[in-house]
């Protein structure tokens, strides 16, 4: 079954049994009072618009039969998946400069295991659904994404979740140069900064690297379709 959604800047067909959705880093460090994000003084207002939209969307493309992938970013306790010496990471990492700056926050902060690393309730898992860790900003960076993606035949990819123009983007860039269709849902993604940077991603993803559309739209034209 194929569907034409009418994505920007032009509409596009997706065939249901090759499509997939990533849901990147929609975790408390990021989304949650009292995580990461809101430490360090980043503008978390739009975590719950961001949630209810990615509730939206996953709940019809759940019910369309499309699978779920979770990305999970985060470092070991030991810290030993941060990079060494020669490695921009620690240098570019917001968790990893905070820890150096205040080493109780260890194991604590953006640590697989722990509260800040954990995906928002909201948004949990379902026993179905598929989760990749990553320690770099993209989802292919060092994990088995890509062959999760080819095992099933994947060409669209849908994508929800944080932060729009640093893990969302690289994640949907490096879709693109693997030959997926991206597909960002622009109101279940949140930017870590200004709104501008939220429409930087939006004209980078449409003009460069693939298509976006709301959660509404994806929504009503996914069920349309499937009850037709």
């Amino acid at each position: 079954m194929a569907v034409r959604l009418s994505t920007l800047p032009d509409s596009i067909s997706v065939e249901i049994h090759r499509a997939a959705c990533i849901v990147v880093d929609m975790q408390n460090g990021f989304l949650s009072p009292g995580g990461m994000y809101d430490q360090a003084g980043v503008d978390i207002s739009y975590a719950q618009r961001t949630i209810f939209a990615a509730q939206r969307a996953l709940t019809v493309i759940r019910a369309s039969g499309i699978p779920v992938v979770y990305l999970q970013t985060g470092q070991t306790v030991d810290l030993s998946t941060a990079g060494g010496e020669d490695s921009p990471c620690p240098e570019k990492s917001m968790a990893l400069r905070m820890l150096r700056a205040d080493p109780q926050l260890k194991g604590k902060l953006m640590t697989f295991g722990a509260w800040n690393a954990e995906i928002v309730d909201a948004v949990k898992p379902q026993p179905n659904d598929i989760v990749v860790r990553k320690s770099r900003y993209s989802g292919f960076a060092g994990t088995n994404l890509d062959s999760v993606l080819r095992s099933r035949t994947t060409k669209v990819i849908f994508f929800v979740g944080v932060a729009a123009n640093v893990c969302v983007e690289s994640t949907i860039r490096d879709a693109y140069f693997n030959e997926y269709w991206p597909v960002l849902i622009e109101d279940a993604t949140m930017q870590e900064g200004p709104p501008e940077m939220l429409a930087a991603t939006l004209f980078n993803v449409r003009n460069f690297f693939g298509w976006t559309l709301t959660s509404t739209q994806l929504a009503r034209e996914l069920k349309a379709e499937c009850n037709g």
